[in-house]
Order: structure tokens, then C-alpha cells, then sequence
């Protein structure tokens, strides 16, 4: 495994480019294979059977890490115990203009105005196709093209599209930089969406033989009234989960407000209280059993605990690796299993939701 040093150093590293480019050099890096190899089997108590799929441990890559699905198998190198590649749109696209990608770290948080830069469903098949045989948990996030004249039409192409080949299916609705595209999140709208997407998952399992689970990532920016619409879309069509939460709108506690003006998504340590809140607040309109992945904000060990205890059964991340590196997933595995060990707990759905009632009540402002 790299040294602890060595990973401060190449972190330092690529903090002297700019967030984009830096990105990009470490996409590059884990598909030539130099990353720290981690083996996560090490861990019984948190390996989970959810949504039909064994997961090896709770902690994922959040989509928009590996948009093209290059590396999926380098991040479960890593540790993770499964991959989410995209978000993907049927045709590829160019995103916004840069720069769209910015560092903020005196509050350890990230701003992103992609809008759903990929290189389409054609480019992502081909790789997805190529690693059929490797086995390990790979989901994948669909999106409709920016200009494109149907959005639900987007969204069924890309179920169909990889219906043999994903793990599992991400509807991502809440992406805040793509125009109006978070109106897809109001009730009618989001009725129609599903039914479209449940339909086309269930038509493809006739020739897959197999009903790849749908999980709906949603806003944390969403009303109280808009979170209830959302839950009870998601039981009416028969959803299978939820990802609580894409990037938010708003620039609330930050110290970097020149930074902070930027427009787009804001991710990382300052999304963690409002993220946390709407996960607890959805946990308990679903009830107690619909998978729910929480992401928003995890770049601590007692981060991830407090998002399971929370009402999370899988966790996600990406920006905390923007300044703690990988050595930080080997930390949260090591953390969980020690975590459940104290509290005298042989698994992580005996932690889960324990203070889902505190959560729920704290107040957004």
C-alpha cells in the first residue's frame, strides 16, 4: 500500500493544478494502475446483501468521479465496495465552459458546473462490455442530454441501454447544472419519469432475465412538501431506493465566499449537515426498510457512522478524496467494523437509524 507519506505528496501535488486538470491526471493514474491496493474482505461485519447484490462494505464512489466509466475497476481496487460510473447521457457532450470545477479548501468543499460532460452511451457500453467478466458491484447514472427535446426519453435509453451490464441504475434528477432539469423532481413530472423508467427496467428483464435495480437520486435543496411528493412517487412505481443527496444550491457557513459565489453544485464537509438532515427526514417518511445510499459531506470516519445512525445503508463519496486521498476509505472500513465492535453490534443494520429522530428534527437554516 502507498505510504501515508507518499499520498500527502501527491497530494500536494496535484493541488498545484487546477481542479480539473488534476482530476484528470488521477483518472489516468488509476487506469495505468498505480493506486494502493486495499483488500475490504477483511471486514464480515460490513458486508450487506441490499437490493439483491452482495456488497463486500457499505462505502461506494459517488457518480461524476468516473463519468466514463474508465477506472471502475481501479476504485474497487481501492477499497470501495462498489462503483457508481456517469452520470451518462445518450449522446456525448461537451458540459459547460471552463473553468467549472473549484476547490474550497478552508472549507474543505468543492464547487462543480459540469452539467453532464460524457462521452455518451456508445463510449461507456464498450467499456462496461469489456470488464463483463470481472465481477464486483457497478452501477450506473443515467441522464438526458441538455438539449435534448424528450428527457424521459434520455433516461429510457439508458436503461435500456445497460440493462445487461449494470449492477444497478441511478435516476439522476438532481443535478443542478443542467437547466431545469431539477423540475423533473415536482410530482407530475417525477410520476411520469418513473413510470416511463419502471416500465423499460421491467421490458428489459424479459431479455436480461434479471430486474436491475432503480435508485432515484434526489436534491437537498427539496421543500418539505417536495420531499413527500418524492417519497410517495418512489412507493407508488415501486422504486427500489433512494440516493440522498446530489450537490446543493446553497453557500450557507461558508469562509470562502469569493470562492463560494461561483455558480454550480456545492459538495463536500459544508454539504454534510443539510445532506444529513434530508437523508433522516427521508428515512423516516419511506420507513425502515427501502435502501437508501447517503452521500453529502463524508470525509471522516465518525462522518460515516453518523450517516448510517442517520438512516443510510450504503454510503457514498468522492470530494473528501480531494483532500484526504485514498488512504481515507481504509480509514472508514477500519472505523465501522471497530465502531460496531465497541457499541456490541454484529452489523451495520443494527446501527442503522438510530438517530434518525434527532437528525430529522434539526432545523435546514
Amino acid at each position: 500500500m502507498m505510504s501515508s507519506f507518499a499520498g500527502r505528496l501527491a497530494l500536494s501535488a496535484l493541488h498545484c493544478l487546477d481542479a480539473e486538470t488534476a482530476h484528470g491526471v488521477t483518472i489516468r493514474a488509476l487506469a495505468a494502475g498505480l493506486y494502493p491496493r486495499f483488500d475490504n474482505a477483511r471486514f464480515p461485519s460490513l458486508e450487506q446483501t441490499v437490493l439483491g447484490l452482495p456488497f463486500p462494505n457499505p462505502l461506494g464512489m459517488a457518480a461524476g468521479f468516473d463519468k466514463n466509466g474508465e477506472v471502475a475497476d481501479a476504485v474497487l481496487g481501492l477499497g470501495f465496495g462498489f462503483a457508481e460510473v456517469g452520470t451518462v447521457t445518450p449522446l456525448p457532450q461537451a458540459g459547460n465552459p471552463k473553468p467549472r470545477l473549484f476547490r474550497l479548501p478552508a472549507d474543505l468543499g468543492v464547487i462543480n458546473r459540469f452539467g453532464f460532460n460524457n462521452e455518451g452511451h456508445d463510449a461507456l457500453l464498450a467499456r462496461l462490455e469489456a470488464r463483463r467478466k470481472r465481477g464486483g458491484i457497478v452501477g450506473v447514472n443515467v441522464g438526458a442530454n441538455k438539449d435534448a427535446a424528450d428527457r424521459v426519453a434520455d433516461y429510457v435509453a439508458g436503461i435500456r441501454k445497460f440493462a445487461g451490464l449494470a449492477s444497478y441504475f441511478t435516476v439522476n434528477i438532481s443535478s443542478p447544472n443542467t437547466p431545469g432539469l431539477r423540475d423533473l423532481q415536482a410530482k407530475e413530472a417525477l410520476d411520469e419519469l418513473l413510470a416511463a423508467v419502471m416500465a423499460e427496467r421491467d421490458r428489459a428483464a424479459s431479455h436480461t432475465g434479471r430486474k436491475v435495480p432503480v435508485l432515484l437520486k434526489i436534491a437537498p435543496d427539496v421543500s418539505s412538501e417536495g420531499l413527500e411528493d418524492i417519497a410517495e412517487a418512489v412507493g407508488k412505481h415501486s422504486v427500489d431506493g433512494l440516493i440522498v443527496s446530489n450537490t446543493t444550491l446553497s453557500r450557507q457557513g461558508l469562509s470562502d465566499t469569493a470562492t463560494g459565489a461561483q455558480a454550480g453544485g456545492l459538495s463536500g464537509r459544508p454539504l454534510f449537515r443539510r445532506a444529513t438532515i434530508i437523508l433522516a427526514r427521508t428515512r423516516k417518511l419511506v420507513g425502515p426498510d427501502l435502501p437508501i445510499i447517503g452521500v453529502g459531506g463524508i470525509d471522516s470516519p465518525e462522518a460515516a457512522f453518523t450517516k448510517i445512525t442517520a438512516g443510510a445503508t450504503l454510503l457514498q463519496l468522492y470530494s473528501a478524496l480531494v483532500y484526504k486521498g485514498p488512504d481515507l476509505v481504509h480509514a472508514i472500513l477500519n472505523h465501522l467494523d471497530r465502531e460496531l465492535k465497541r457499541r456490541g453490534l454484529t452489523n451495520l443494520a443494527e446501527a442503522r437509524s438510530v438517530n434518525v429522530d434527532a437528525w430529522a428534527g434539526e432545523t435546514l437554516d
